[in-house]
Parts: C-alpha cells; sequence; structure tokens
C-alpha cells in the first residue's frame, strides 16, 4: 500500500475508517507509529485545510491500532498567529492514539540560532552501503530504502543513525513525508538491551524546524538515541537531517523495553 493510498481513505468529516490492504504498514498488531500519526495529521489538516503552518506535535500511541477505526480532530483554540487542534482516533470504543498539533504563522525573527550539523559526520547518502534489514519490521523493509552511516558505534553506545527514504513518494507532500520518517528507526536503547524482548513507543514529541522542508533525492538522515534508560523504559531523542545536514526536525519519545 502507498503512502497517498494509505492516507486516501481520511475525510474532512471524520468517522469510520477502513484502511484496505494495510498489512504492509503494520509492526506487529499495531500501524507503524509513523503512519498512525500521518493519519491522524492526516485528518486535521483535511478537516480544517485554512490553518497556517505547521510547527509541532505530541502524539500519544495509547494502544495498538488496526486498521479499521473513527476519527476526529477539533479546533482545540484559534489565535492570532497559533491554531490548536488536537487529533483522536478510536477503535472498538477506547482511544487508540491522541494527537495534539501546533500551527503557527512566521513572524519576523527575534532570534536566530542554526540547528548543529550532525556529528560525526554522515557522509553523503550516495556514497553508503545498503544497510542489513533482514530482521527489521515488515513496515520498514516494505516502505523504505536504508543505508548504514560510515562511523562505527562502540557496542555499549546506544545510538542508531541511518539513511533513510521512501521508496515511494508519489502523492506525498513535505511535510507529511516528514511526519512518516520522523518514527523509522528502532529505539536505540535496543543496542543495550541485555535480554532480547520487545520494544514499544509509548508517545512522540516533536518540533518542525522549516516549515517547507526539502532533501535530495528523498534521503534523511535518521537519528534515535537514548539519553536515560532504566526501570523498563527508556528515553530517546530522535532527530532528521536532510542530505546537505540541515536538521529538519527534533524530537523526544518514551519507549517502554520488555523483555
Amino acid at each position: 500500500m502507498s503512502v497517498a493510498n494509505l492516507i486516501e481513505p481520511i475525510t474532512a468529516h471524520g468517522g469510520s475508517v477502513t484502511l484496505e490492504n494495510a498489512e504492509s504498514w503494520m509492526q506487529g498488531r499495531t500501524l507503524y507509529g509513523g503512519a498512525s500519526a500521518l493519519i491522524a495529521y492526516t485528518s486535521a489538516i483535511r478537516t480544517f485545510p485554512d490553518l497556517p503552518p505547521f510547527r509541532a506535535a505530541q502524539v500519544g500511541f495509547v494502544a495498538p491500532l488496526g486498521n479499521r477505526f473513527d476519527i476526529h480532530s477539533a479546533i482545540v483554540r484559534q489565535g492570532r498567529n497559533v491554531a490548536q487542534v488536537r487529533t483522536e482516533i478510536i477503535q472498538d470504543g477506547s482511544v487508540a492514539l491522541t494527537a495534539f498539533w501546533l500551527f503557527g504563522t512566521a513572524r519576523e525573527p527575534n532570534a536566530v540560532h542554526p540547528a548543529p550539523l550532525p556529528t560525526p559526520d554522515a557522509g553523503i547518502p550516495e556514497e553508503q552501503k545498503p544497510a542489513d534489514t533482514r530482521y527489521a519490521p515488515d513496515f520498514l523493509k516494505n516502505n523504505y530504502d536504508v543505508l548504514y552511516t560510515p562511523e562505527r558505534r562502540a557496542d555499549d553506545e546506544p545510538v542508531i543513525r541511518r539513511w533513510t527514504r521512501l521508496k515511494e513518494l508519489s502523492g506525498v507532500d513535505p511535510v507529511s513525508e516528514l511526519i512518516l520518517m520522523g518514527d523509522t528507526l528502532p529505539p536505540s536503547a535496543a543496542r543495550i538491551m541485555q535480554r532480547r524482548g520487545p520494544i514499544s513507543s509509548i508517545n512522540w514529541s516533536f518540533n518542525l524546524l522549516d516549515p517547507q522542508p526539502q532533501t535530495r533525492d528523498g534521503w534523511w538522515l535518521a537519528e534515535t538515541a537514548s539519553d536515560h534508560a532504566d526501570d523498563g523504559y527508556s528515553s530517546e531523542r530522535l532527530r532528521l537531517w536532510n542530505a546537505d545536514g540541515k536538521q529538519m526536525l527534533s524530537g523526544i519519545q518514551a519507549v517502554a523495553i520488555f523483555g
């Protein structure tokens, strides 16, 4: 199922939705987090098409989400410059995903501080080797090209970086592409787990640093990095840079670690 087909059933009126042939976007028994977040975002912008540029989001992955659900978006507040929208996805009578979207008009800047380049240098995607995705989730193998970065991390360093891009980009606007890409990599705490076991994203908060993100040939440098892991949870930083090293997305995520 292409990205365009994935979001096609989402209308401005909300209500019941059935995703046909959504198996390629599943991660175990739930839709991949980036796909479910994109569905919620699509509901927001189709329900309210005159919103200012998108700036930030808070997404709660409350329960596993299948291919049949109800969805609804509502304006929480519409100010002179900022609009805030809430989207809920309901499955079997209970909330499966809740999202809070922030949209804001641009103003004359009173502070300018460019985000740093990725460190260490990740090279350029055209010169990197394909990553081994044999054990990756099906949604990743079905929908993404993945490349290694040139650096090699120590075994006890909880950081994962890969060059990634969607195999099929037609019909996807740049912001929707980034939302779909932002949660692609596994949590980096997987590198330091003492025992094999599942990992589950609980939430995802992120800021879009450029309201019109662009890159070269569809490639984005994705990174997950654990700031702290203990008691069965990890606090993860999620970042995306374009192919020229300009950061486009900055996020944080709580992850449950089982096993």
